[in-house]
This record gives structure tokens, sequence and C-alpha cells, in this order.
């Protein structure tokens, strides 16, 4: 009887190794996957998501900027105009 419990303890062992070398196995076979669809991505000139909010924020502000400064014009522009018309009218009076 002494043999049978020994044999069990030794398939134990041997289904313990097992499982710990597909563990390993898994962990290797996932980080290699991972890498692949890195570099398969990177391939094909994706951009990741935080450059892509990055961008988008950059763009925002331009964008507000650019609004901005067309009302800035507008008014300049509205000024110009005025100053030019009051130089081309007739003074009153003369």
């Amino acid at each position: 009887m002494s043999v049978r419990p020994r044999i069990l303890d030794d398939l134990a062992g041997v289904a313990g190794g097992a499982f710990s070398a597909l563990t390993g196995a898994r962990e290797e076979i996932g980080a290699i996957v991972r890498a692949r669809v890195d570099e398969t991505l990177s391939g094909l000139n994706l951009v990741r998501r935080d450059e892509f909010e990055v961008v988008r924020e950059m763009a925002s502000r331009a964008r507000l900027a650019q609004a901005n400064l067309e009302s800035q014009i507008a008014r300049l522009e509205e000024r110009v105009s005025d100053l030019e018309a009051s130089l081309t009218s007739p003074t009153p009076g003369r």
C-alpha cells in the first residue's frame, strides 16, 4: 500500500510541474502576441489614444484662437472703415 500513495504523490508532482510549465508558456505566448500586435499596429501608421487626445486639445485651442482673431480682425476692419468714411465725408461748416 505504500507504493500507491507514492505514485499518487509523484503524479501530483508531475501534474503541478506541467501546470507550472503551461502557465509560463501561456505568459510567454501572451507577451509574444502583444509584441506582434504592437508591431503590426505601428506598421499601420496609427496613433495611440493619448497622442490623439493631445492633438485634439491642441486643435480645439487653435480653433478658439482663430475665432478670437477673426473677431478682432472684423472689429479692426470696422474701425478702419469708420475712419476712412470720416476722412472722405465733407466736414460740416466748411
